[in-house]
């Protein structure tokens, strides 16, 4: 008699088989897909990692490529609860009993939350040695898949962060796509203008995109859902309202500096009793879910870096609004926020910038060497404000010995001279599309 829980396994493949694989919105991040690497693809749960996954499927199978080789398991599927690392083995066992023909050929294995497998480093690093396979996983765990992938898969992983929609991906999602020659003509300018105060009100992820009734109730559930799954129950936490108080504090500064004195003098505002590791702890276990990430002064001294706060950018602008973050109407926030993730997602962000003077500028970005110094303004329409913001751009370009200097508006666009110092003002719309 077959044992139940391989025919639970053959039922779990044969329906993944079933299930026919969408044609997502085309994202500008792709996996490497290189001989003999993981490909292991982090981030918050519902940015858009199995996405990923789905469009590498769908163009494995518009290349010709039979579903009999393609091996997919999302292993939050509550059947597969029973799973232990002693049987991980069985679900490749399962997938060739399915398909024999496909024993030997060149398939290609997508694993989908992977870190709720026990034991799945040792099964993967197994897999690793089939030149024939392609392996892809996901994670919604920072830690998880670098972490713990550096160590057990001892640099056979290339990892790729996905992030939620960008504004060019959002544009991409409504059919709309970006322009590829500059200035565009006004009718076009308008759209743009048009679409990007709706992004800036609904951010970027993908679920969310077309559903404005219940957009605020489902991101809402995802925030609840990275709390208590990807934080409170994988790390066995016992405090949960100290983590509830500290990721809403951490919302409503989107786009501000922080430190862990300041947090901890915040709750015990509120009458909480905790310890500073407590508040350290913490603070890693949010920033390894991916809903909040903290920038550092942009330092060659280590030490400076480390007794400076830091400033806190969340996960999502639209996920703030919708969770009690920052007001709606903080245009300024939520555009340096957007800013931010948008220089992430380049690659380029190094930190923030202070100067002799005490003045900020929020981003130092670009290759080592070669900074790019960028502020992010909502409106210079205010004479300090334009004073302020500029600047501090002009001082710390003189700083730095840096000749770019862009300041990130809503709406403005112009070139300026400021304290001898020449430097861009661009529209926001403009800036993400170029």
């Amino acid at each position: 008699m077959e044992d139940n829980f391989d025919a639970m396994l053959r039922t779990v493949l044969t329906d993944a088989e079933a299930t026919p694989v969408p044609k997502p919105t085309r994202r500008d991040v792709s996996l490497p897909d290189l001989a003999g690497k993981v490909d292991a693809v982090i981030g918050m749960r519902r940015v858009g990692k199995s996405w990923l996954l789905a469009s590498r499927m769908r163009q494995l199978l518009d290349a010709g490529i039979p579903r009999s080789r393609i091996l997919h398991v999302e292993f939050e599927d509550d059947r597969l609860a029973e799973l232990r690392t002693e049987n991980l083995h069985r679900i490749e066992e399962a997938f060739y009993a399915l398909h024999p023909e496909s024993h030997g050929k060149e398939c290609w294995y997508f694993f989908d939350e992977i870190q709720n497998a026990p034991g799945w480093e040792r099964f993967v690093r197994r897999l690793l040695g089939n030149r024939n396979l392609h392996i892809a996983i996901t994670g919604s765990s920072a830690k998880l898949l670098s972490t713990e992938i550096a160590t057990s898969l001892r640099g056979r992983a290339l990892t790729t962060e996905v992030l939620p929609f960008s504004f060019r991906e959002a544009l991409r999602h409504r059919d709309i796509e970006a322009p590829t020659r500059w200035p565009v003509p006004q009718g076009t300018r308008a759209k743009l203008r048009h679409e990007f105060d709706r992004y800036l009100t609904v951010g970027g992820f993908p679920e969310v995109q077309d559903d404005d009734e219940h957009r605020q109730r489902i991101l809402q559930g995802y925030l609840d859902a990275t709390i208590l799954r990807d934080i409170v129950e994988r790390h066995a936490l016992t405090n949960a309202p100290l983590l509830r108080a500290i990721v809403r504090r951490l919302l409503r500064s989107a786009g501000s500096k922080t430190s862990v004195n300041a947090l901890a003098q915040d709750l015990k505002s509120l009458g909480m009793v905790f310890g500073r590791a407590s508040v350290y702890e913490l603070l890693e276990h949010i920033q390894d879910a991916y809903l909040v990430f903290l920038l550092p002064l942009h330092a060659q001294s280590e030490r400076r870096r480390q007794v400076n706060p830091r400033k806190v950018y969340a996960i999502d602008h639209g996920l703030v609004r919708a969770c009690g973050g920052r007001r709606s109407e903080d245009f300024g926030h939520h555009l340096e926020n957007l800013v931010y993730l948008e220089l992430r997602r380049r690659g380029e962000v190094a930190g923030y910038h202070l100067t002799a003077s005490g003045r900020e500028v929020d981003f130092v970005s670009g290759p080592l060497g070669e900074p790019h110094l960028i502020q992010a303004c909502a409106n210079l329409g205010d004479a300090s404000t334009r004073e302020r913001e500029l600047g501090a751009l002009a001082e710390a370009m003189d700083e730095l010995d840096c000749d770019r200097g862009t300041v990130v508006t809503i709406d403005e666009a112009s070139t300026v001279e400021h304290e001898g110092r020449e430097m861009e003002i661009v529209p926001a719309w403009q800036w993400l599309l170029t």
